[in-house]
Parts: C-alpha cells; structure tokens; sequence
C-alpha cells in the first residue's frame, strides 16, 4: 500500500519541540491533570486514590458503558451502543475509512482539509475527488461543483468540520443540501467534527443527527483540549457501528483503562470545560484580531470561533523556508501552508495560552518586518 507522507504530522514531528512560542498547534490550552480533575470541584488527591486498587487490563473494549452513555449525550438520536471508542479521532478516521472504502469506490473530500481524508482512501484504490474551498469565498465550497462531482459510485464525501486548518463552519443549511445530494446515490458522509464552534449563537448540528448514513468522529483533543488521554470516537447507526467493530479488531483492542476514567470525568463536566474554553477563544481571537489589523503583510478569513486560523502571508520566499527561519531565529512555529497544499499560508494556532500568543505574535511581526 502506498500512501503520501502526512504533511501536518510530519512537520510538526520534527519541529515542535523547538518552540518557544508555539502557535502552530489547533487545540485549545490543554489542561494540566490538576486543573481537570479539579474542573467541578473534585480534589485530585480523592480523585486518584479512588482508582489506585483498578486493574490494569484491558478494560472495557468499546469503551466504558459510562463513557458510551456521555458520548451519546453529545447527538439527538444516537444510542450508547452506536458509539465506539477509537484512539482519538484519528482512529476514528482511520477505522470509518478502512471499513468502508474499498479499490475503484469514488470518494470525493473537502479540500484544504486533515489529509487523512483524502490520502487514506487513495492508498486503498479509491478515485478522490477534491471539493475545493475558496479564499475568495471566505473558505466556503461551493455546492454546485459537488453536484457536477457526484456520481453513481460515490461512496462516501469526507468533510472536516469545522474546518482545518480555514477554522471555516458549515452550517445546518449547508449541510442539509449535502446531505441531499449524497442521498441521491447512497453515499455516506463522514465528518471530522473535533472542532466545535463555541459560538453560543452558532447551531451546528452533527452529521449523524442529519443523515442516517453519517458517519461523525470526534475526540477530546481539540474542543476539550484533552490531546494528552488518546480518546476518541466514531458515531453512526446500527448497521454501520457493526460494520465498523469488525474493522476494529484489526485496528486497536481498546484505549488505556486510565485514559476512559479521564475521558468520563471530562465529559461529565463537558459544560464547564466548554465555559472555560470558550473564553479563551474570544478573548485569543480579540488579540489575533487586533494584530491583524496592524500587521500589513497578514491577512486572514477569521474563523468562526473554533481553534484554528489559517493566515495568508505577503512574503518573497517559499512559505516553508519562511517558517523554518523563523522558528529558529525566534523560536515561534506555524504550519506551513504547503502542507495542506496551499502555499503562501501558515496554519495560525490563536488557542495557545494567552501570553504565548501575545509574545508569538509579536515575534512574528518583528520578523515580518525584514521583508519591508
């Protein structure tokens, strides 16, 4: 099996633990051990000593029936037994696509997107075709060229929403008509939903609370700013979660049994993790906002409250050269736009803690400056 190399992964493999300000990452400030456990109130000390005399194998398979029961609580129509535990959302991925894209399946996925959308059905025999997003259009596709892409054997469309790394949403009107034209010929919809908008204003449904043949992965890494447990999840019907527990034999035995107490305690205090990320969306987006404003050489389609930005650089060098002399000259990492595809940008990460991205941006400024 031939794949690409993972363009996202692999730069950040590499570089990330050069940083001094790391502002290339789409999470939202990961919480310490202590500051989630204590999140409602729990002392972290009772917390742990609760869970010393747990045994250490292979616990629940799925994923915990407590952990199943928080995770369907999330959809309006999804029960605990559609729900599987994955190893993140790349798992998640990785078991939707491998159980269910087979050679000369067409798959058409929303690009710039999370690569494994694209390239992982193409190292399986699959034709991709790219659904573009457009700048120009703040990000947004157009429906009319997924409707000249659709045909008899489509499979499947793969959409990343919200988006990474634009930060674009697409909402319940949008997502109706795709849905529309995906059951025209029985295609099923997958979507990569770890980035939630935390706009309380903005409704964003998921895809399986929209379309039977929906397939929605998500995890805590990135809303819930949880990377550090591994765990995620697929949501789907009946007969597609059968499909896929198949599938996972062969991808994973289960995630660790400390990781699920983690996953359940974050999700039980799901509100009060979303309460304290949300204010630092709003307040870092104030900031990258402002920063904008004054830096002539950056402009950016602003993302729709959700954790990644994706900033459009006016500089004479080739975009990845511009981020390695920059994070060695002032120790601030961005993604370089090439690695999704799209030059002359970088992935801005505004959801780092705040100080770290005060002083980011201000590095970055100063460097930009040589190009004046």
């Amino acid at each position: 099996m031939e794949i690409a190399n993972f363009g996202v992964e692999e730069w950040l493999n590499v570089w990330e633990n050069d940083a001094v300000y790391d502002i290339a990452g789409s999470s939202i400030a990961s919480f310490t051990l202590e500051e989630l456990i204590s999140i409602d109130g729990t002392n972290p000390k009772e917390f742990f000593d609760k869970i010393f005399d747990v045994k250490m194998n292979y616990g629940w398979i799925e994923g915990s029936p407590e952990f199943k029961q928080q995770v369907s609580k999330l959809y309006k129509n999804v029960p605990p037994e559609c729900i599987l535990q994955t190893n993140g959302a790349t798992g998640a991925n990785l078991l939707a696509l491998y159980s269910l894209i087979e050679p000369n399946d067409h798959v058409i996925a929303m690009h710039p997107s999370y690569q494994q959308l694209f390239d992982i059905p193409r190292s399986l025999g699959a034709e991709v075709s790219l659904w573009e997003i457009y700048e120009e259009n703040d990000w947004m596709p157009d429906l009319e060229e997924l409707k000249s892409m659709i045909r008899p054997n489509t499979k499947m469309i793969c959409l990343n929403n919200a988006n990474n790394p634009t930060g674009t949403v697409l909402d319940d009107q949008l997502l109706k008509e795709i849905v529309a034209i995906a059951s025209e010929v029985g295609a099923y919809i997958l979507v990569d939903e770890v980035y939630k908008p935390l706009d309380p204003n903005q409704q964003v449904s998921s895809i399986v609370d929209l379309y039977d043949k929906g397939i929605a992965t998500n995890s805590l890494s990135k809303t819930y700013s949880v990377p550090g447990v591994r765990v995620g999840w697929t949501a789907s019907n009946q007969e597609v979660a059968d499909i896929f527990r198949k599938y996972r034999d062969y991808t994973m035995i289960c995630s660790g049994v400390l990781d699920d107490v983690i996953a359940v305690h974050t999700l039980k205090n799901k509100e009060a993790v979303l309460n304290r990320n949300r204010e630092i969306v709003f307040t870092n987006l104030e900031i990258l906002k402002e920063w904008a404003k004054h830096e002539p050489r950056v402009s950016l389609v602003f993302p729709k409250a959700v954790s990644t930005s994706f900033i459009h650089l006016d500089i004479p060098i080739d975009v990845e050269d511009f981020c390695i002399d920059l994070l060695k000259t002032k120790g601030v990492l961005l993604v370089p736009g090439n690695r999704f595809d799209v030059p002359e940008h970088a992935r801005l990460g505004y959801c780092t803690k705040t100080e770290t991205l005060k002083k980011g941006l201000a590095e970055l400024s100063s460097y930009l400056r040589k190009f004046d």
